[in-house]
């Protein structure tokens, strides 16, 4: 058993592609309104002061005892990078980003340029994962943080993401307590006020796993804390 895990400078390359209830493909301008180029430049600037997170810590350690060397990582949803860029400093070879909102191009490219990866990152936006999966070339890792709660339905979009994942699969997830099931419903409400059309989402726990099972995934790594719950899970 993996330790720690209990069972339970050249310009990147830019792809635009083309392009609320629970069933339905999310507004895709709703993302840009609140995933913003302040929000983009408060990200970057958070980890060239700090690095990562705490929850992106422990993403990049469940990864990196499964074993980097050589990888293809895809991450949906990435931001500005910053996991990948770790993970190709830990041994992988190659990283493709999803990205629904436009607002992090320019702070993904400054901090890709910095990092001397050109070259290796491939940022893709416009694609909706869940609702085109073939567009998608499968990688050997898939990597989701902070972005099930960001789309309603979470089934296809996990499904579909294990689908593209040939070893490991990490996804986080805000807990499900009644503390934040008020606060995104608070938030809710004043995105509807503000005539914004993005959403957030506090999906059952149980049912995210059952779909990474069904598609041939185990949970092997689980850590909650009051913020994020973050889980790793291997092929079977």
């Amino acid at each position: 058993m993996i330790p720690g895990f209990r069972t339970p400078p050249i310009p990147t390359r830019l792809h635009t592609d083309a392009m609320d209830d629970c069933c339905a493909a999310p507004d895709t301008e709703g993302y840009d309104e609140v995933f913003d180029d302040r929000f983009a430049r408060k990200t970057a600037r958070r980890y060239r002061r700090k690095g990562l997170t705490p929850a992106e810590q422990r993403i990049v350690a469940f990864l990196s005892s499964t074993g980097l060397d050589d990888a293809t990582v895809l991450e949906v949803g990435g931001g500005v990078g910053e996991i990948q860029l770790e993970l190709l400093a830990r041994g992988a070879a190659r990283t493709v980003n999803l990205e629904l909102s436009g607002a992090y191009e320019t702070e993904a490219a400054r901090l890709i340029d910095e990092a001397g990866v050109a070259g290796r990152i491939t940022r893709r936006l416009g694609v909706d994962l869940a609702a085109t999966p073939e567009r998608v070339d499968v990688a050997d890792i898939v990597v989701l943080h902070r972005v099930v709660c960001c789309y309603p339905d979470v089934e296809h979009l996990l499904g579909a993401a294990a689908d593209r994942a040939r070893r490991a699969i990490v996804f986080s997830h805000p807990p499900r307590t009644r503390v934040r099931r008020a606060r995104v419903a608070v938030d809710n409400f004043m995105h509807r006020l503000s005539r914004k059309s993005y959403r957030g989402f506090v999906h059952e726990p149980a049912a995210m796993l059952d779909t990474l099972r069904r598609h041939g995934f185990e949970p092997r790594y689980r850590h909650t804390d009051r913020t994020w719950c973050i889980v790793g899970a291997l092929r079977e």
